[in-house]
Parts: structure tokens; C-alpha cells; sequence
């Protein structure tokens, strides 16, 4: 069993965590970290995890976001309010877990997107560490770092249009105004999951169809249908017109070549 882990959410954890103030007055103040101490508490968030997983031998894989993000070509102003530096010693603790983990960083992908991707390569073979609730998207094994679940390939398809229309503050994309996750789920429940509900449910507001479709966009983690990896690229999402997921309709993704696993 690989256990696939959100690393980007525990090493920045770990070295926020490991970061000191020295206040030198005169509008001077210093944030020192020491490494032994970021590095080791890495190690021990990821022995916790391994503990979750005691009846089996599992080899962990390490994911984070490349530098560069495609969802800015969908929309620069996406994370935006993100922009603070990262903790002190980030950079170092990822090179050294290099020389004991497989790193896996995908270029324009953020972890999420890389985790999907090689999730969707990989089926009954691996688990999914994220306390992500994004990470509801992909079909398969999920530990949310509290507890184990199961996701249907339908769940996850709902999940993403459920995020579509109620939006993600944290990650900067905005949804369907006055709809939140509840909102989105008693209007899906009432009018069927399809692409239709969420062109109406933004059309209400007085949105285009190109709006909601930017919002699917950004909302959307990859999967290996979703990648391009010939080109090295994301294959971005386009529902068809009838999309409905109770229905067995589907999106007009293209066909791609995969590699063997």
C-alpha cells in the first residue's frame, strides 16, 4: 500500500511551528528557526500517519505544489491572498526529504492535482493523506488524517459541483454569491446534479455560463483523465451540455495517453 501525502500541509506546519521571534526593539525582529527541530517534527507527523496504517508495510510517496500554477491562467487573482513567504528552513526540509522519500512535483500542479492524478493511476493500490476536503473529488481510499473513508467515483463528481456553486474563500475562487455547502446541496438534491442546475443556480445571480465555468475550472482536482502527459499539461475541464451525474453523462475530456503503472 503507498500512502500518498499532502506534504505541502505538513512541512509548513512543522517549520511554522519551529519558527522563534527575537524582538531586537528599534523596529527590529528576527525570525530564527532551527532545522533538527522543523525536520523532526516532519518525521514524527509522518510516523503518525504510518501508525493509522499499522496492519500493512506502507511506502510513503511525498507530494508538493510546483512553484508556477496553471488556475493563475484561469484566474490571476486565484490564491492571491496567499502570497506571504513561506516558514523558515521550507525549502531545506523538502531537499532532505528528498534523499529519504519519493517526492513527486508535477510542473503547474499544485499537490492536490499531482495527488489526484497519481491516485487515479493507481486505484486500490494506494491511499489518499490529505486533510484537503478537496481531496473529496477523487474516487477511492482518503484518510483525512482523523479518519478512513471510501469515495465513489459519483461522490467525487458531486463533490466538485457542489464546490463549484458554494466556493472555497481559502483557495480565492468565489462560487455562486449566497450559496454555501448546504445551499448547494439541497439545490442539487432538488434539481438533479447536473451542469444545468449550476448554469441556472449562476444565472439567478446574473452570471454567464463562462463564469460558472471558471469556477468549475478552479474548483476542479485533476485526475489522470484530467492531464495531458505527453504535452505535460491539465486537460481542462468541459462539461457537455446534458453533464448529469445521477445519469451516467459525462464531460468531454479527451482521450490521453497514459503511462503503464
Amino acid at each position: 500500500m503507498k500512502l500518498l501525502v499532502d506534504a505541502d500541509y505538513v512541512v509548513y506546519k512543522c517549520c511554522a511551528a519551529a519558527e522563534t521571534e527575537i524582538d531586537w526593539g528599534n523596529d527590529v525582529i528576527l525570525v530564527t528557526s532551527k532545522f533538527s527541530d522543523a525536520y523532526a517534527a516532519v518525521k514524527r507527523e509522518l510516523l503518525k500517519i504510518i501508525n493509522n496504517f499499522l496492519w500493512d508495510v506502507p511506502e510513503l510517496v511525498l507530494f508538493f505544489s510546483d512553484s508556477v500554477n496553471f488556475r493563475k491562467s484561469i484566474q490571476p487573482a486565484y490564491k492571491g491572498h496567499r502570497n506571504r513567504k513561506k516558514p523558515c528552513g521550507y525549502k531545506r526540509v523538502i531537499n532532505q526529504l528528498k534523499t529519504e522519500y519519493k517526492v513527486v512535483i508535477m510542473p503547474t500542479l499544485e499537490a492536490d492535482d499531482a495527488l489526484g492524478i497519481y491516485a487515479t493511476q493507481n486505484r486500490g493500490k494506494c491511499c489518499i493523506c490529505s486533510p484537503d476536503k478537496d481531496m473529496r473529488q477523487i474516487p477511492g481510499r482518503l484518510f483525512d488524517m482523523s479518519e478512513m473513508m471510501n469515495v465513489e467515483e459519483d461522490e467525487g463528481a458531486k463533490w466538485h459541483l457542489i464546490q463549484t456553486l458554494a466556493g472555497d474563500q481559502t483557495d480565492g475562487y468565489a462560487g455562486c454569491p449566497g450559496i454555501g455547502v448546504k445551499r448547494a446541496i439541497t439545490l442539487f438534491e432538488d434539481k438533479g446534479y447536473s451542469w444545468k442546475t449550476v448554469v441556472e443556480a449562476f444565472a439567478e445571480k446574473d452570471l454567464s455560463e463562462d463564469v460558472a465555468l471558471e469556477n468549475a475550472r478552479l474548483a476542479k482536482i485533476l485526475t489522470a483523465s484530467d492531464y495531458d502527459f505527453d504535452k505535460q499539461q491539465p486537460i481542462l475541464w468541459t462539461p457537455a451540455t446534458d453533464y448529469r451525474i445521477d445519469d451516467g453523462a459525462g464531460s468531454k475530456d479527451e482521450e490521453v495517453k497514459r503511462p503503464s503503472t
